[in-house]
């Protein structure tokens, strides 16, 4: 029996398996709050896009004469929502960290949860190891959610120049119709 135990070729011992068994837990209880936070930020995300859609549809139907002061308020206000969007988010980040102690005693949560969102990394605040996948994890939360800011960002920005008169509206800012 001893002789099983130390053999390498008859695989691992009993500690081992535990050990392994145990990790798989610790990580598959990372991705569930992972995986639960990011769901909860991309409903966020979605019901803040429908109101900037709308919002821009509206404004950008409201002919003025000063359409270039139309185009700046709408960017503005859209820039705007967005940056509040992410700042909550990075918030429900915070929450879930101090749910489940990922960081040392006294750490700021909202700091480590911008540090990590941005894939800033500075290093100076790391999690606890039982939780070193939610850093990342939450970084690329924040990845997808900047992408799909952008893309809504230029979504706004071309249908303001596209409501702001004809094709030679569109070709004086630089941007194609197609």
């Amino acid at each position: 029996m001893e002789f099983a135990a130390n053999n390498p070729y008859l695989g691992p011992d009993r500690t081992e398996i535990t050990v392994r068994i145990a990790g798989a837990i610790r990580m598959l209880r990372q991705f569930l709050v992972s995986i639960a936070v990011s769901v909860c930020n991309i409903a966020i995300h979605a019901i803040v896009m429908a109101a900037v859609l709308w919002v821009a549809r509206v404004a950008s139907e409201r002919a003025t004469s000063h359409q270039s002061l139309r185009l700046i308020a709408v960017m503005t206000a859209t820039v705007s929502v967005l940056m509040a969007a992410h700042i909550a988010e990075v918030v429900v980040w915070s929450f879930a960290y101090a749910i489940v102690s990922v960081a040392p005693a006294g750490t700021d949560l909202i700091y480590f949860a911008f540090v990590n969102y941005t894939t800033l990394g500075y290093g100076d605040v790391t999690p606890l190891q039982r939780w070193s996948l939610l850093g990342p994890m939450t970084a690329m939360n924040g990845v997808l959610l900047f992408g799909w800011s952008t893309a809504v960002i230029f979504a706004v920005l071309r249908k303001t120049m596209m409501t702001s008169g004809t094709e030679e509206g569109l070709q004086r800012w630089g941007v194609s119709s197609e």
